[in-house]
Formats: structure tokens, C-alpha cells, sequence
């Protein structure tokens, strides 16, 4: 199969484009390096031009992925760190972006979740139902504590 060759420029406006289209981290943008088979000077000088133009920024890629990853997929923190640590984000900057996330909406989804996850489970005991449940949860990336926190408040509530 034979690649096409692009110059330079034209694969630094490309790089530019895959930025814009979407928040990339910086492992993101080095793979996308990769497949252009750059040497290295080419990659720093296109590198450090993304990063003076702002075009990739780390703690806007980490926010914007918490903030889709809770509010469009419910996924939990605990899965979310796992994936940004899979992309190279650190500790640090991951803990300082979690501010994304409001406690209270937080406590909502995993009470709306859980509600309705444990409402399609039928023909089981009570306690499978809520075995599961939070079984569930937990794959979602939901920390337990505050799974049994949610199931109080539905239980003083009921």
C-alpha cells in the first residue's frame, strides 16, 4: 500500500487540526507524530508550536475528558483516573481537575443509576438486586463509600 508524503507545513497544519477538532493530551498527539514517521527536530518544532498556540493543553484535555466522561457516559472517578492515567495524565493534575465534578450532581447520578439499574432486575431477592446494583456501580468506577451513601439516603427516604 503505498502512503501518500506530505511536507512539513502540511503536516503541522494537520497536527493543528487534530487539536482543534477536539482536546488532545500530549500521548495523543505524539502517536499522531508517530504514524507521520517525523524526525525529531520536526516533532519538537511542531510540538512546541501546538503548545505556544495553545492548540494542546493538558489541564483543558483533563477537565474536558472529566467533565464528558461524568456527565455524558456517568462514568465514576475512579474509572475516569484510570483512563487518564492510561494517557499519561498525572496524579497531580488529574486531583486538581476533579473540581469538574459537583458533589452534589455526583450523588444524584449514582442514586439515578442505581435506581434504575436495580428496578430492571426481576425474579431476584432483595439483596441480589442490591448486590448487583452495586456490583454494577463499581464497574462503572464509582467509589463504594459513596454508592453506600446513596443507598441511605433511598433507604431513609423510603
Amino acid at each position: 500500500m503505498l502512503s501518500k508524503s506530505y511536507t512539513f507545513q502540511e503536516i503541522k497544519q494537520k497536527l493543528v487540526n487534530y487539536c482543534v477538532y477536539q482536546d488532545r493530551c500530549h500521548a495523543e498527539v505524539e502517536q499522531k507524530m508517530r504514524d507521520f514517521l517525523l524526525i525529531d527536530e520536526a516533532k519538537e518544532e511542531i510540538y512546541l508550536y501546538l503548545l505556544k498556540e495553545n492548540y494542546l493543553n493538558e489541564e483543558r484535555f483533563t477537565r474536558s475528558y472529566i467533565r464528558g466522561k461524568f456527565y455524558i457516559k456517568h462514568w465514576g472517578k475512579t474509572k475516569i483516573k484510570i483512563h487518564l492515567k492510561q494517557k499519561g495524565i498525572t496524579d497531580k493534575l488529574i486531583s486538581k481537575c476533579f473540581d469538574e465534578i459537583h458533589e452534589e450532581d455526583y450523588q444524584k447520578t449514582i442514586t439515578k443509576i442505581y435506581q434504575d439499574y436495580s428496578s430492571r432486575q426481576h425474579g431476584l431477592k432483595e439483596y441480589q438486586k442490591k448486590s448487583k446494583t452495586i456490583k454494577y456501580l463499581i464497574s462503572r468506577g464509582f467509589e463504594y463509600d459513596k454508592i453506600q451513601f446513596a443507598i441511605e439516603d433511598l433507604e431513609s427516604e423510603a
